[in-house]
C-alpha cells in the first residue's frame, strides 16, 4: 500500500508557529490566515486546515482556484449579409488568454441594449441599415478580470468591396477597447 502524503506548509502550537515553506507562504498571526505566495496553476488543488485539540482533531478542506486574467478580447466577423434593407451580421468575440472565460454582449445605448443583449461568445445580430450607430460590446471575464470590445455597426455597407449586396466578408477582427462596460 502507498501511503497518503500531505505537503505541510505551516504548524502552529501553543501561540508558536514553523512557517516550512516561507518562500511559498505567509501566515498572519492578527487574523490566522494564510498567504500564497506567487500563485500558480499547480496551487489549484485542495488544501486542508487542521486543528488539533487534545484528541479532537478537526479537519476543513478548501478548494483554492488559480485563474489566469482574460485578455483583450478580439471581435470576429464571421459572416454578414445585406437584404431587404437590413444587415445580418455574426460575431465571435474570443479572447486569447485566461481560464474559466465567459461571454456576453451588451450596448451603452439603452436603444440597441435589445438587439446586442446576449450569454456566450456568438452573437447574432440583424438591424435596419438606417441604424448606422449600433454599437455592440463583448465583455470577457472571469472571476478575478474583466476586458472589453466593441464592433461599431458602421462596418456593414455596400461600399465595402464593392460586390453585391449577398457578399459574405473575408475574416476582420477589431481591437479591444480601452473603456471598461458596466453590464
Amino acid at each position: 500500500e502507498d501511503p497518503q502524503r500531505k505537503l505541510v506548509l505551516l504548524k502552529y502550537l501553543d501561540g508558536n508557529y514553523t512557517n516550512y515553506m516561507p518562500e511559498r507562504a505567509r501566515f498572519h498571526t492578527v487574523d490566522f490566515s494564510l498567504e500564497i505566495l506567487n500563485t500558480s496553476r499547480e496551487d489549484r488543488q485542495l488544501h486542508e486546515y487542521i486543528v488539533n485539540k487534545g484528541p479532537e482533531e478537526k479537519v476543513w478542506q478548501i478548494q483554492l482556484e488559480v485563474y489566469e486574467p482574460v485578455s483583450h478580447p478580439s471581435i470576429q466577423v464571421l459572416g454578414w449579409a445585406l437584404a431587404n434593407g437590413s444587415c445580418t451580421v455574426t460575431l465571435n468575440c474570443t479572447a486569447e488568454r485566461g481560464d474559466n472565460v465567459s461571454y456576453s454582449w451588451g450596448s451603452w445605448d439603452t436603444g440597441t441594449l435589445g438587439l446586442c443583449s446576449h450569454n456566450g461568445s456568438l452573437l447574432h445580430l440583424s438591424y435596419p441599415l438606417q441604424n448606422a450607430s449600433i454599437a455592440c460590446a463583448c465583455t470577457a471575464s472571469n472571476p478575478v478580470s474583466r476586458q472589453v470590445a466593441t464592433f461599431n455597426s458602421s462596418e456593414c455597407s455596400y461600399k465595402q468591396g464593392g460586390k453585391s449586396p449577398l457578399l459574405h466578408l473575408p475574416t476582420r477582427l477589431f481591437p479591444a477597447s480601452p473603456s471598461p462596460l458596466v453590464l
